[in-house]
């Protein structure tokens, strides 16, 4: 085969993204003018050329294009081993005439936080690239019925667009939070009625199909053992997070359908005040979420049952040790944030704080020491400072919009010891002097020609505007 032309790839992609943004505008249209309207004629769409070929770009530049499903292949070797167009094609032909099947995910287990393991399922490329095209099918269509208070997995959505609005509520008398956390919520999603809720907007049986193949795929374990996957959407599959999302909308629906949600005027919250009734709002990042109350202990509690009973129709529960009831006064920690409500120092005022959390300082700090322990002594400092560096950038990022300073001004502190103590390490009785005229530049602070600590203290933090309804789809409603 002749190599793949760099060039007309690329002109093909932008032509290919151009169009697929096209028909999916009118998909969001279509979904928004008519909240009944059953879309019959999507499969083409899903082996579609310029689908599939977005498709296969978003699987290349995914930062898991470098695993490799039960296949062995990588996104990496399809490119080496054949042209990236007659992947494609053979795959469109495969969709087409019905004879494409997904394999199961392989099973990789991922040590989380608590010390226990997490099960990610690994589809091979070629699932993930038919995963990705129908995701570009479906998910304008979902996004027209999806509601303003999920944010997770969402497109021009973010989870500091879920804590500003959990901070815009509990300044304005929301005290009381469930916080929620439902029991292995991707791995016991009842397949029936996702199906139903999929259903409900998609008519076409061969997609329909597609999206139940993969679901029922299974799991292939390291030993080789074949598990049926008769629940659930294995995490790690590119559909997975809208498919949970599908799912999870029950309860966006449902806490935005009763008396004293969202949906109420400024009259009726009022005049439930008035009688001594809660009203209450829910702010979900997948399947984290909150339901703020702007009431009474009594009533959090009565939410938290309501909450656990509109989940059980989609197999889904509450873990009862993890779904606590607090006020906004004890603090609560979301998506590695810290939000607590407290007085100001020198005045008799109280805001509402977010700091990152200490569990999200812990965890940066125990990436800091894995990178500077024993094992990377053989490490050159510019490799060292180019790894650190990429760690206490992303975690500056994520938490500048609050009140970061201090943990910033601690973690610059533990960052410049713990290099300091790697260079002794890999020096054995080197003199203050030494040290810092061959690795300090003469100064205070770590250093080479090419490569410089990254300093925490020196980020200035700002503030997250809070978008509230105003967050616009990636497609306009308006011709």
């Amino acid at each position: 085969m002749s190599p793949v032309n760099t060039d007309e790839l690329e002109w093909a992609l932008m032509k290919a993204e151009r169009r697929v943004l096209e028909i999916q505008t009118k998909l969001h249209r279509w979904a928004v003018d008519d909240s009944h309207r059953r879309f019959d004629d999507l499969f083409n769409l899903v082996a579609d050329p310029a689908f599939l070929l977005v498709a296969w770009d978003r699987v290349r530049g995914n930062k898991g294009a470098r695993t490799a499903g039960v296949d062995g292949k990588t996104a990496r070797s399809i490119e080496a081993g054949q042209e990236v167009e007659a992947f494609l094609d053979k795959l469109r032909t495969q969709i087409r005439d019905r004879s494409f099947h997904p394999v199961p995910v392989r099973e990789q287990m991922i040590p989380e936080a608590n010390g226990k393991l997490r099960r990610l399922g690994i589809p091979t490329v070629a699932d993930r690239v038919v995963q990705a095209s129908l995701k570009l099918v479906l998910e304008p269509v979902f996004e027209a019925d999806f509601l303003p208070c999920s944010y997770g997995f969402r497109p021009n959505r973010r989870a500091h667009d879920a804590i500003a609005e959990t901070r815009y509520l509990a300044s304005h008398g929301y005290e009381w939070v469930v916080e929620g956390d439902i029991t292995a919520c991707f791995d016991e999603i009842a397949h029936p009625a996702l199906m139903e809720r999929v259903r409900n907007r998609i008519g076409d049986k061969r997609v329909l199909s597609l999206v139940k193949a993969f679901l029922k795929s299974g799991i292939l374990s390291r030993d080789g053992a074949f598990t049926e996957t008769r629940t659930g959407t294995p995490q790690g599959g590119i559909l997975s997070p809208l498919l949970a999302n599908i799912a999870l909308s029950v309860l966006d629906e449902h806490i935005a359908q009763g008396l004293g949600g969202p949906n109420g005027t400024s009259e009726d919250r009022r005049r439930r005040r008035r009688r001594g009734l809660a009203n209450y709002r829910l702010v979900r990042y997948a399947d984290d979420f909150l339901v703020l109350v702007f009431g009474r202990r009594d009533h959090a509690e009565e939410l938290r049952d309501e909450v656990a009973e509109a989940l059980k129709p989609m197999g889904l529960r509450l873990s009862v040790e993890k779904t606590h009831i607090t006020h906004i006064d004890e603090g609560l920690d979301l998506l590695g944030w810290h939000i607590q409500r407290h007085r100001k120092l020198g005045t008799d005022r109280q805001y509402i704080y977010t700091y990152p959390a200490r569990k999200s300082v812990r965890s940066v700090m125990r990436k800091v020491k894995e990178l500077t322990g024993r094992q990377n002594v053989g490490l050159s400092l510019e490799s060292l400072l180019h790894r650190l560096n990429s760690v206490l950038r992303g975690w500056c990022a994520y938490f500048r919009p609050g009140v970061s300073n201090v943990a910033f001004c601690y973690l610059s502190h533990y960052a410049w010891m713990r290099v300091t103590r790697w260079i002794r390490r890999k020096h054995p009785g080197i003199t203050w002097k030494k040290l810092r005229r061959r690795y300090y530049g003469g100064g205070w602070w770590p250093a080479t020609e090419e490569a410089e600590l990254f300093n925490p203290a020196k980020v200035s933090t700002t503030r997250y505007r809070y978008r509230g309804k105003l967050i616009p789809a990636p497609w306009p409603t308006t011709a």
